[in-house]
């Protein structure tokens, strides 16, 4: 099934030098041979919002069907540094963006990692300083990254003038931004006011996080502007809880909050959900919570909506994190494919493949040749059976693998075979801009 071309038939594909070489209705010879019969033959999934890229995640993406998998929206502040993490092999094809959030943590002197834990979030820029960060943007480009992320929730002493400036800077090289909104639907018309006024490609991450109650109206206001010419793109995930730092900005107000909203959140590293007394606690400690703030009603809202591209927010670090890296595309071709009907398996496909693609391709050309079946493609390619492909993982059991996802192929090397992990098997590549 190859979306780009609608080809759904019976085919055989012949595989040389880790790219397709032939397909045909013709029996084909090879030194390995699949029986993909009963089985379904799709692109290898593309997941454009991928956190912790590291082998844990890895090994259960790749069983969910996994074959390229990014991290866009925080990004890094380090490009080369990042790519050279993983230089000695990784399971999937990986790639970052140049972060806005990690520039600034890094220019203002936070204290935090991964996300803003006070002065990368909280304190305005001055000249100098919004100087530092759009040449912290400007050299993670050059040096391969394959956008811009932002994300305006974590830091909310940018002023709309710095997200602006920072967006000119996709607008005037062609890469994609990558943003978690803030502020609800006038976040989301700040982001579209932007990109009218620079003509910057953007993609929304995590709309159904972001939109929340509002996801539908989110989803009217995406497609308005992508019909007025705006280049806007968005995504979901098949969860009713998102995942996020508790020292975050996004917590900066807990204590007005009523006792019910505190007790929609729960500490990733012992499943307990959190109180008016262990909030202030934790987030001394810093650490994970999963925020269980949303219905199947919003799920559904951006799901269902074609022009929504499926993608994890996974995250995933010492055997802890969300259910999201190990089960996003398992559970879209069970519950909303198979069981729901919600929309058919080539629809599925083209948002899991080919639209994560083609967001990328105009900045990043080694993905056209990625999301598709086709003569000249590489051999990143996802093998499964639709009557009993089921995602395992829970909000308990995080690190459950998916079953049904029968064989992955990346870059023509079988790492998962017969619904198993092959181990030591790395083909992974790095994925880069055109520009390094």
């Amino acid at each position: 099934m190859d979306p780009e071309s609608a080809l759904d038939a019976i085919r055989n594909i012949g595989i040389t030098d880790g790219q397709i070489s032939i397909i045909s209705e013709d029996k084909l010879e090879g030194h390995k041979v699949i029986d993909a019969k009963g089985l379904v033959v799709s692109p290898g999934f593309i997941d454009l919002h991928a956190h912790g890229q590291n082998e844990e995640s890895y090994s259960l993406m790749v069983q969910d069907g996994v074959t390229t998998a990014f991290e866009l929206e925080v990004g890094t502040w380090n490009v080369p540094g990042w790519y050279d993490e993983r230089k000695d092999g990784q399971i999937i094809n990986y790639g970052v963006s140049a972060g806005h959030i990690q520039v600034r943590m890094k220019a203002m002197g936070d204290s935090g990692d991964f996300l803003p834990a006070d002065l990368g979030g909280s304190t305005p820029t001055s000249k100098e300083k919004l100087a530092e960060i759009k040449a912290g943007i400007r050299e993670g480009l050059h040096q391969g990254a394959v956008g811009i992320g932002f994300g305006l929730a974590y830091t909310p002493a940018a002023t709309f003038e710095e997200f602006e400036t920072i967006l000119q800077i996709g607008a005037d090289t062609g890469a994609p931004s990558f943003i978690h909104l803030r502020g609800g639907l006038e976040g989301l018309q700040e982001a579209i006011e932007a990109v009218r006024k620079t003509s910057a490609p953007l993609h929304i991450v995590h709309v159904n996080s972001s939109g929340g109650s509002q996801t539908a109206v989110f989803m009217k206001e995406i497609a308005g502007a992508r019909d007025s010419g705006l280049d806007i793109t968005t995504e979901a995930y098949p969860y009713e809880a998102g995942m996020t730092s508790l020292e975050s900005a996004l917590f900066d107000e807990w204590a007005s909050w009523s006792d019910e909203k505190i007790g929609q959140l729960q500490w990733v590293e012992t499943g307990e959900f959190l109180t008016r007394k262990t909030l202030p606690v934790f987030r001394e400690q810093r650490g994970e919570v999963i925020v269980h703030d949303r219905t199947e009603e919003m799920t559904l809202a951006a799901i269902k909506n074609p022009i929504t591209i499926i993608a994890s927010d996974g995250f995933f670090a010492n055997g802890k994190g969300h259910p999201r890296t190990s089960g996003t595309y398992s559970k879209i071709l069970r519950k909303y494919v198979r069981e729901k009907q919600q929309f058919p398996l080539m629809e599925a496909l083209r948002r899991m493949t080919f639209e994560p693609a083609r967001r990328l391709e105009s900045y990043v050309p080694a993905m056209t040749k990625k999301g598709r079946i086709q003569e000249g493609s590489d051999a990143d390619l996802t093998i499964f059976d639709p009557l009993t492909v089921t995602d395992n993982a829970t909000y308990l059991e995080p690190g459950l693998p998916s079953e049904g996802i029968k064989f992955v192929i990346i870059n023509g090397v079988i790492v998962v075979e017969d619904d198993k992990l092959i181990p030591d098997r790395r083909p992974g590549k790095p994925v880069r801009n055109r520009i390094q």
